[in-house]
């Protein structure tokens, strides 16, 4: 596994050092603050700029929607990947308005052709119904990983200075949840369950014991094979995970290999991020989280691994759109850095 890439202290002490010399009290600015020292230790950048970002939706189905957790049927995934090409979906709507670089890529949409406009990085044909099997071979998981890397290699070669991952997968909440009550060491499914595309509280509590099922299925084979630290986790990928959620997982580890800082969307994605940082925990410093979803569970594992979210505006749609909601956010972060004048250029006392 490649070295992650480490943040340039230099560039970190100078944009520290002008934040105490700007015409504001230190502090006033808050998150705002944090956010430019940030982006100048990520770009070693005593200027540090935002105007190129890619973005990458990765879609895939999964076999778990048999078991009736979505509001949705599962044909939906192909129609909106058709959506996000033609521009209509919200995070088309977003990337356009920011200029920013969209990609599609299915990792195992269902039946899904060939399309202008989607990168085909199949996985496979839709991953396995996780209540009775595992969701896809280790041959799979790894391409599936492979699918993510390639993203993350293509948003190096065009300079992007934030690298956003996105998904779509109805049934997709399902996965995200198991994945999350394994890694939290949460025993009750239902304390992380979330409504998902919608669902009423009796599908809630049907999508609870679902994944408590799945839960059970994935711990009595853990017991039987014993594997331990990164094993462990990959296998609970390769067992619990859709191909979307694993492609996830490999775009987030190489970006901070190559030194694209990763701006974490909702509650599916921020799974994939906590399996990324269980790997290793060296690409924490890579991720900023943008905002916190209404769906169940998102706040824990945001709490669990220590971090805060920019905003919360109750939103719950996935697809990238509330990563792209707060770029202006940091562009307004890195404009007051940069151009904001110091008590000694204003002629103003401290």
């Amino acid at each position: 596994m490649d070295a992650v890439a480490s943040l340039n202290k230099v560039t970190q002490k100078n944009a520290e050092q002008r934040q105490a010399t700007l015409t504001k009290p230190a502090g006033s600015l808050g998150v705002l603050e944090r956010l430019a020292i940030q982006f100048a230790a990520w770009q070693g950048n005593d200027q540090p700029q935002l105007d190129k970002v890619h973005i990458s939706i990765f879609a895939a189905d999964h076999g778990v929607a048999e078991e009736g957790v979505s509001v949705f049927p599962q044909v939906v995934t192909g129609e909106m990947v058709k959506n996000f090409v033609r521009g209509g979906a919200a995070i088309s709507v977003l990337a356009q308005h920011h200029q920013a670089t969209l990609e599609i890529i299915d990792v195992g949409v269902k039946d899904f052709p060939e399309m202008e406009g989607v990168i085909r990085a199949r996985a496979g044909n839709a991953s396995n119904n996780i209540v009775e099997e595992d969701a896809m071979t280790e041959a799979q998981l790894q391409l599936a990983l492979e699918a993510g890397r390639e993203a993350a290699e293509r948003a190096n070669v065009s300079n992007a200075q934030l690298f956003i991952g996105g998904e779509m997968g109805i049934a997709n909440t399902t996965s995200a949840t198991a994945i999350a009550c394994a890694l939290l060491g949460v025993s009750d499914a239902a304390e992380l369950t979330g409504a998902g595309t919608g669902l009423d509280k009796v599908g809630i509590k049907h999508k609870s014991a679902i994944v408590g099922a799945i839960l059970d299925r994935y711990k009595k084979e853990l017991a039987q094979q014993g594997f331990e630290g990164d094993n462990q986790v990959l296998h609970l990928l390769r067992m619990v995970g859709g191909f979307e959620i694993v492609a996830l997982v490999g775009a987030y580890m190489r970006s901070a290999q190559l030194g694209i800082p990763v701006l974490v969307d909702g509650f599916i994605t921020t799974a994939a991020a906590l399996v990324a940082i269980k790997i290793n925990e060296k690409i924490k410093p890579w991720m900023l989280f943008s905002h916190c979803s209404a769906e169940s569970g998102h706040a824990k594992i945001l709490s669990t691994l220590d971090v805060k979210s920019l905003v919360d505006f109750d939103m719950r749609l996935g697809e990238a759109s509330g990563a792209a909601v707060v770029i202006p956010l940091i562009q307004q972060a890195l404009a007051l850095h940069n151009n904001m004048a110091t008590f000694a250029e204003a002629e103003v006392s401290k």
